[in-house]
Parts: C-alpha cells; structure tokens; sequence
C-alpha cells in the first residue's frame, strides 16, 4: 500500500535527515488527509491505492504548473525546488505507461466503446480512468484521447 510507503519513507528519510524529503512526504500525507475528510461524506472508499494516487496525480500537476510558471517568472531557483518535490512525489506513483502503450490502450478503448467524435470523450476518459487510471497521467490520457477521437 502507498499509504505505508510512505510512512515507511517518512522514517527513512528523517532517520537520514533528509529534511527536504521529509517535508514534501509530510506535504504528501497531509494532502492525502484532506482528501479522506472530503470522501467522509460519500461513503467508504473502495480502493485506497487508486484514492492515494490521484491525490498524487494532482499534486504533480500543480508543481509542474509551479514549475513552468516560476520559469516564465525567471524564478529558477524555486522551479528546482518544484521539480525536487516532483521527484519525490513520483517515487509513490505506481509505474507509468510508456507513451506508445498509453496511445495504444487509449485507441482500443475508442474502438471498444465505439467512440467517433468529441462528444463521446466523457465516455473514452471514464473507460480510461477505470481501467488505466493509476498508470496513465490524467493530463496524458486527456491529450491522447482527444488525438484518437479526431483521428490523428
């Protein structure tokens, strides 16, 4: 489970002194805190690996935009802190899918579902959620279904 992985790291990491690592890993379990209050309301959560890893997913996302914002911003020192942070996230991420298995899992869920244009993307990321969703970035799976359903 991700869940002790992390605490797993967490003691690692302050055994090592690792302050860096250790704050972002605190910043990891308090994200995923916040996430379990709000999932209070809607009933057990049914897979906690899949409910810790799109708490990670977003964490990624929004340090990436950190990162490219920083940059434009010629704030380079706190894009590097933003990639660190990114790094460690990732180490909990479960393994991602090679770009060219992604397009090819997201093409034969266009073919399955029957998908044919834009309008059936909700049904295409839905069926790429339940199936890939830990193992596809979100952001990614979005780009290369929109590229299937307008045929490229």
């Amino acid at each position: 489970m991700i869940r002790e992985r992390l605490k797993a790291a967490m003691i690692a990491g302050m055994k090592a002194g690792e302050k860096d690592k250790v704050a972002t890993i605190r910043l990891i379990q308090s994200e995923v805190k916040n996430k379990d209050i709000e999932a209070r309301t809607g009933g057990p959560v049914e897979d906690d690996d899949a409910h810790v890893t799109s708490v990670l997913q977003k964490m990624v996302k929004q340090r990436r935009e950190s990162v490219e914002m920083y940059r434009k911003g010629g704030a380079e020192d706190r894009a590097l802190a933003e990639e660190a942070e990114i790094a460690v996230i990732e180490e909990f991420l479960p393994a991602q899918m090679s770009d060219e298995d992604a397009e090819a899992a997201v093409r034969a869920i266009v073919a399955e579902t029957g998908a044919s244009s834009m309008k059936d993307m909700g049904t295409v990321m839905g069926q790429v959620r339940a199936r890939h969703g830990a193992t596809i970035e979100p952001a990614k799976a979005s780009a290369l279904a929109k590229k299937a359903l307008l045929g490229q």
